[in-house]
């Protein structure tokens, strides 16, 4: 460690933070006045990037390097504006979870477009035109460049303010970031106003990723990576901040550049490596603010918001015709090995679907009934896939005793995280939970000795009764059934009219008597319990676990799940994991761009299917029955 090698440091931190402003400047921007959680805004920024190689690459020779680089922003905020008008516009009465499913739709599109525009290998970009050099600082070389992108983000920042003060524009854009609907009803035109504020979010976006080229190539694997840290900075700094969002990125960049200085440290007779901590270091300030200011360090705390949309449905038990054709499907279930044969790739197919029903069925009881908008539900599955691995490998327990203790290690998880998450709401409770489920992928990534680090763990099989034919099958079935069993009874017992309550109104139900929290935490830490229990099936099913298995996108996937099938029904999470399961299966057996494929499938059920799958199914049943009726 030197003086020079830790300004060295800070000094790309500094850089580092200028590119992270720009991208989550924009999303502060679009979500504080449309409400939109855009998931797809990380890719714009990977968009940028790729406009700008193709642009530069092509147009360089005869505008100059400059010019041509800054093209490809202005292509960016085109395709958000064509984005706001032809999509979101016509989702914005629904639920903001349906515009989360919509946006997530969106990155797989631009993915596929991506890949097929420019091939799957990353792309390296040329020097800046007039920074190709390096300066010395402290007798170390320091890129020009990166001098260039510190001056960028005060620069952003500060024509920001001028544009946000000064302009009638600027007036509109605050006034609609404190109350939209206020402004619709003084006769502003909403919809300019929502797509001008789209276009420059994406803009910015397709600038950060444009600027970025020359520092480091464009790859498909920009999008996710960017959207994670974008919307740490947006919600440390306060949502709809932009001087939030300004400190923000500088706060985390600093502190991942102070913790690559640091390297491997000897700290109290322990070796800590600093340096991993970069892989999780955002969240964990994200966490840490949240808890100490829920609203992050510029924002305000949230007002209630006001209806929009379909109001809630109650949620009813399923009559006579409804139990018949459960029990008829179960019967179906349970007889299907014997038609299609019990090693056939049929069975294999179901158990995934089972195992994804009872998952994404645990994700609905807290999500729908209880109103707990969770973002990180994959680090229970994935605490109960590797505490079911670790009684295996570990502890030499059989399949029977590690489906007991797996899920154990997802309720603890659950009892502490849900301590703190039921203190918020919203989308900071959202972000929250992303938050400790990022930092709970950063231990199992890197606790080697125990997890087996990027690798997992390997080698956990059933019991040899249950890895002979359909067995596995028929144990998964009646887990899975059980479970999905006991979280509908848990829905209409006093636990969940109780949580409820909570959910369409915590001050009358705190009037009541209810104590809101523990009833929220109770239901956090039991719909994580089964999770848990779907986690330990998967890691027998596969026969091994890797750190994937508590991602974000695995919490992306049970989302996706609750939403096709619908969240104001029972029926909804079954439905929802078996068409998502299906559809996955089949669309990336048969093309290479399946993800293209999948996200058209998704954007044209949100729009065709609000409701999602089975609520549109009941919502046709009861008008066919109310036509009936007057007939």
């Amino acid at each position: 460690m030197s003086a020079s090698g830790l300004l060295a440091q800070l000094l790309n931190g500094l850089a580092s933070a200028s590119s992270l402003f720009l991208v989550s400047v924009g999303l502060s921007l679009i979500f504080g006045v449309t409400r939109t959680i855009n998931f797809a805004h990380g890719s714009f920024f990977m968009l940028g990037a790729y406009l700008a190689f193709t642009s530069v690459e092509t147009l360089a020779p005869s505008l100059g390097f400059w010019p041509a680089l800054l093209l490809a922003p202005l292509v960016c905020g085109v395709l958000g504006a064509l984005t706001e008008m032809l999509l979101l516009r016509r989702i914005y009465q629904a639920p903001e979870l349906f515009q989360l499913l919509a946006t997530f739709a969106l990155v797989l599109v631009i993915k596929d477009a991506a890949l097929w525009l420019w091939g799957p290998e990353e792309l390296f970009g040329p020097r800046a035109a007039g920074f190709e050099g390096a300066v010395d600082i402290l007798g170390r070389s320091f890129p020009t460049y990166d001098l260039l992108l510190i001056a960028v983000g005060p620069l952003v920042l500060l024509g920001l303010t001028l544009l946000l003060t000064r302009t009638r524009f600027g007036i509109l854009v605050r006034a609609a970031t404190q109350d939209r609907e206020m402004v619709g009803a003084l006769g502003v035109n909403q919809a300019r106003l929502f797509t001008a504020v789209f276009a420059l979010g994406t803009l910015l976006a397709g600038l950060a990723g444009a600027l970025q080229l020359p520092r480091e190539p464009a790859s498909l694997e920009m999008d996710m990576t960017t959207i994670g840290a974008a919307f740490v900075v947006v919600v440390v700094g306060g949502m709809g901040s932009i001087p939030g969002a300004f400190i923000a990125a500088l706060l985390i960049a600093q502190i991942k550049a102070v913790c690559i200085w640091l390297g491997v440290q000897e700290v109290l007779g322990v070796t800590v490596s600093f340096s991993k901590l970069t892989l999780v270091v955002e969240f964990l300030v994200m966490a840490a603010v949240l808890i100490w200011r829920p609203w992050g360090l510029l924002g305000r705390p949230q007002a209630p918001a006001r209806p929009a949309g379909t109001p809630e449905q109650p949620l009813r038990p399923a009559g006579g015709a409804g139990r018949t054709a459960w029990a008829v499907l179960l019967l179906g279930l349970v007889l299907l090995p014997l038609a299609a044969g019990q090693d056939s790739y049929a069975t294999v197919l179901l158990t995934d679907m089972l195992i994804a029903a009872l998952f994404a069925a645990s994700l609905h009881c807290i999500l729908g009934p209880g109103g707990l908008h969770s973002f990180g539900h994959a680090a229970y599955f994935g605490l109960g896939a590797y505490g079911a691995a670790l009684a295996v490998r570990a502890l030499d327990l059989p399949m029977e005793a590690a489906l007991l203790l797996g899920p154990l290690a997802a309720v603890a998880g659950a009892l502490l995280y849900g301590w703190f998450c039921v203190r918020l709401s919203g989308v900071y409770l959202t972000m929250l939970t992303l938050a400790f489920a990022q930092i709970t992928w950063a231990i199992v990534f890197q606790w080697d000795a125990v997890t087996g680090g990027s690798n997992g763990l390997t080698g956990v099989w059933p019991s040899a009764w249950a890895d002979q034919g359909a067995a596995f099958y028929w144990l998964a079935l009646a887990v899975c059934a059980a479970g999905l069993y006991l979280l509908r009874r848990l829905l209409f017992a006093p636990l969940g009219y109780a949580l409820r309550a909570a959910r369409d109104s915590a001050v009358r139900a705190d009037a009541i008597g209810l104590d809101v929290r523990r009833i929220q935490w109770t239901a956090l830490v039991v719909a994580a319990g089964f999770a848990g229990v779907a986690g330990a099936l998967f890691v027998f099913s596969k026969g091994s676990v890797a750190p994937d298995s508590l991602g974000v996108t695995r919490s992306v996937d049970a989302l996706v799940m609750v939403l096709l099938g619908g969240i104001q029904t029972l029926a909804g999470p079954v439905v929802g994991s078996a068409a998502f399961t299906w559809l996955h299966d089949t669309v990336a057996r048969n093309t290479d761009y399946w993800r293209a494929l999948m996200g058209s499938i998704m954007l044209l059920l949100v729009l065709l299917f609000p409701q999602g799958l089975a609520g549109s199914a009941q919502w046709l049943g009861r008008w066919l029955a109310r036509r009936g009726g007057g007939a």
